[in-house]
């Protein structure tokens, strides 16, 4: 219901920009304008359906299976490079990378989409001039950790339990700033459970965030 609403939502937006270049008589600038928020609206609806499919795609299928390894390495990297366009410079991004041969086991486009959110929610929500960093963690019990902290807003303690459902918004007008779909944490958790890990959150307003 919540993904028919906001496709909804958009669509109407979209449909009000189209009946305004239709019937109205508008200076090149507003023309101009006008067919920015278009594009706007449509490159948001096309995000929004995408991120709704590969949802779908990841409570339907089955685990993938664990024959084929990723070098953590070079996820890391493929990962930062998103995050330097995202960024344009106005963070510093500190990527660790892990021991050599460090590998993990599944289906890279999905450890990739989980990893990538969570780096893009945090340059999205960290003000310019802030940190984000990414690191490998091995812990004493033979297992291990991608750990994505940042320097950001934070979030109050109350909404951590809520917070990859789908679309659940902490802050209304500050996601419509941010950007993205209300979906990748929803995406990520369900990546990270498929390959047999977990998702884990720890924040403070005003402190910034670790996933």
């Amino acid at each position: 219901a919540l993904a028919i609403t906001s496709v909804r939502g958009r669509s109407t937006v979209l449909a009000g920009f189209v009946e305004t270049m239709a019937t109205l008589p508008l200076t090149e600038v507003e023309r101009e304008r006008v067919l920015k928020l278009m594009k706007q609206q449509t490159d948001r609806m096309q995000t929004l359906v995408a991120d709704l499919l590969a949802l779908a795609q990841l409570e339907g299928s089955p685990r993938p299976p664990l024959d084929r390894w990723i070098p953590a390495d070079d996820l890391m990297q493929r990962v930062r490079a998103d995050a330097a366009a995202l960024s344009a410079g106005r963070h510093t991004l500190q990527f660790e990378p892990p021991p050599s041969g460090v590998a993990i086991a599944g289906h890279e486009a999905e450890l990739f989409s989980a990893l990538g959110n969570l780096v893009s929610n945090a340059v999205r929500y960290t003000p310019a001039q802030g940190r984000i960093d990414v690191r490998w963690i091995d812990h004493d019990d033979g297992s291990a950790a991608l750990e994505v902290t940042d320097t950001g807003i934070g979030i109050a303690r109350e909404h951590l339990p809520r917070l990859a459902e789908r679309f659940y918004r902490v802050d209304q007008s500050r996601s419509r700033e941010a950007g993205g779909t209300g979906l990748g944490l929803a995406i990520a958790k369900h990546a990270v459970q498929r390959h047999g890990g977990e998702l884990e959150v720890d924040s403070e307003p005003g402190k910034g965030s670790a996933f």
